[in-house]
């Protein structure tokens, strides 16, 4: 017989199972009782559950299932909970409100995967196995890039982004805003940004315009949902390269304020980056005080990486900056401006958060993300800063997931489902002073060739299941992981994710089928 983890088929692998017998039965007139402070994820259960089982679950001092904070429970930290269900109650306990939120997940996963789906089930029995879990993250931050600024895509597909996040215990969402082929980020003193930063003429020389931004109010709902369900929305603003779009918008923010630019329509890297003088300094400043309203995430991310310093060569305002700073010479611009603007999010409670692309080229309040080469975030850890792990050979999800022909194009290269799960957050070969400053471990999926949100979620899944285990789990077994995916594929086609299968030729994603 598997054991019992395999049985439950939960994803990422709890820490602890013991499977009892007999079923916990969901029915009209169950009820939930919920302790002070475990009301949002009694309201989050209804909220789930409600559209497929039609059950209200609705509040009583005598429900039989129970929510409730305990102190007890603080040795399994912010995120652990421990759940019970015997035959006549469910006992859902954390020591904090995020803890709840998960083992709210997890009781999802043990109902039939029918239950998960938006689609009405006629059916009024709804049977829990009778279990008792004790669970908690491995890493503490687990996190999901999505980059819709080279290819927009609607809010809609946001909150379905966090719900799936959410389910596989996925506590990040990184929105890459802005980029050279466009800024989708309203900022009040800046309209032009998405007035003219916001679109496109073409998209890599396809000939088709492309275009779309978010409203404010779109942006501080969608923090809220994801809130709800345990999930950080994280910003990212791209500083100092990676900037066409904004210059499109204000040409005097770059090194030759004379020379007008169109946003980019090419992929890869553009030598049009910020310039260093004030009018730059004030304009990042100001927009990172709308960012910081916006986002209350204790992260920015400021991008920082493939900024070309060639304009800084030539640019008397750059080199007037350079004398004026005493640096040695236009190349050490780059970490004097990423300084600059860092300072500014600490002094506002913030942390900046960088892409490194050796280990030792941001300051040292920021957190890193390596993801030239897992071994810049030893060097970067064993420089003190704080690390976040995403190598791209084991962490990018724009790679195809085999080399089958039917694969739709992406990056030259692969990332197998395999890859992203045997990949290794912290090295056994770290000393543990380093290995101490790994926070957690994050997924990019840059959408140059992927533009609609189906391309994206065939691109995501299983994968992004197999870096929810790397990061939750402590032990880990692909033969097992392999058994519960195909089990958990379940629940993915219930929520109607059309990812590749694990043990498919080739899935081409929905609309994108080939001959």
């Amino acid at each position: 017989m598997p054991p019992p983890h395999q049985q439950l088929a939960l994803l990422p692998r709890p820490t602890r199972v013991s499977r009892r017998s007999g079923h916990f039965v969901l029915d009209p007139h169950t009820r939930v009782h919920a302790d002070s402070g475990a009301q949002e994820a009694a309201d989050l259960l209804r909220t789930l559950l409600r559209p497929a089982t039609g059950l209200s679950l609705g509040p009583s001092p005598d429900g039989r299932i129970v929510l409730a904070l305990d102190p007890a429970l603080s040795g399994l930290g912010a995120e652990g909970y421990g759940l019970t269900v015997g035959r006549d109650a469910l006992l859902l306990r954390a020591a904090r409100p995020a803890g709840l939120l998960h083992g709210v997940q997890t009781l999802r996963q043990l109902l039939p995967p029918s239950a998960l789906g938006s689609a009405p089930v006629r059916r009024t029995r709804w049977e829990l196995p009778c279990v008792q879990i004790t669970d908690s993250p491995r890493l503490a931050r687990r996190g999901f890039m999505i980059d819709v600024a080279r290819h927009f895509q609607p809010v809609e597909w946001l909150y379905r982004l966090t719900d799936l996040l959410a389910l596989h215990k996925l506590n990040v969402l990184q929105l890459h805003l802005t980029d050279d082929q466009g800024w989708r980020l309203p900022v009040a003193d800046y309209p032009l940004l998405t007035e003219v930063g916001g679109h496109r003429a073409e998209s890599a020389g396809d000939g088709i315009p492309h275009g779309g931004s978010y409203t404010t109010r779109e942006l501080r709902a969608l923090v809220a949902y994801a809130a709800a369900r345990g999930v950080t929305v994280v910003p990212e603003i791209e500083i100092p390269g990676h900037a066409r779009a904004a210059l499109a918008a204000y040409p005097e923010l770059g090194n030759h304020p004379s020379v007008r630019h169109a946003v980019w329509t090419r992929w890869g890297v553009c030598e049009n980056v910020f310039g260093v003088h004030d009018t730059t300094l004030d304009f990042c400043r100001t927009v990172l005080d709308e960012v910081m309203d916006v986002f209350p995430s204790p992260y920015v991310h400021l991008g920082g990486d493939e900024c070309p310093k060639t304009e800084w060569y030539t640019s008397p305002s750059a080199l007037e900056r350079v004398r004026e700073a005493g640096l040695a010479g236009p190349e050490a611009l780059h970490a004097w401006f990423m300084g600059q603007v860092g300072d500014h999010l600490v002094e506002h409670g913030r942390r900046p958060l960088g892409w490194t692309e050796s280990g030792e080229d941001l300051p040292e309040s920021f957190t890193v993300l390596p993801w030239r080469d897992a071994e810049h975030g030893h060097v970067a850890a064993r420089r003190g800063h704080d690390v976040i792990m995403a190598p791209y050979r084991t962490s990018y999800f724009d790679y195809p997931q085999s080399d089958h022909p039917a694969e739709p194009p992406g990056q030259p290269g692969l990332l197998t489902l395999r890859d992203v799960y045997e990949a290794e957050a912290v090295p056994s070969s770290w000393e543990d002073s380093a290995a101490r400053h790994v926070l957690g471990v994050q997924a990019q999926l840059w959408s140059e060739y992927a533009p609609t949100p189906a391309h994206l979620e065939y691109l995501a899944f299983p994968r992004l299941a197999a870096l929810a285990e790397r990061g939750w789990s402590r032990r880990r077994d692909w033969d097992g992981f392999a058994l519960r995916l195909d089990h958990h594929q379940e629940r993915l086609d219930a929520l109607g994710v059309r990812g590749r299968r694990r043990t498919a030729t080739a899935t081409p994603p929905p609309g994108e089928e080939t001959a």
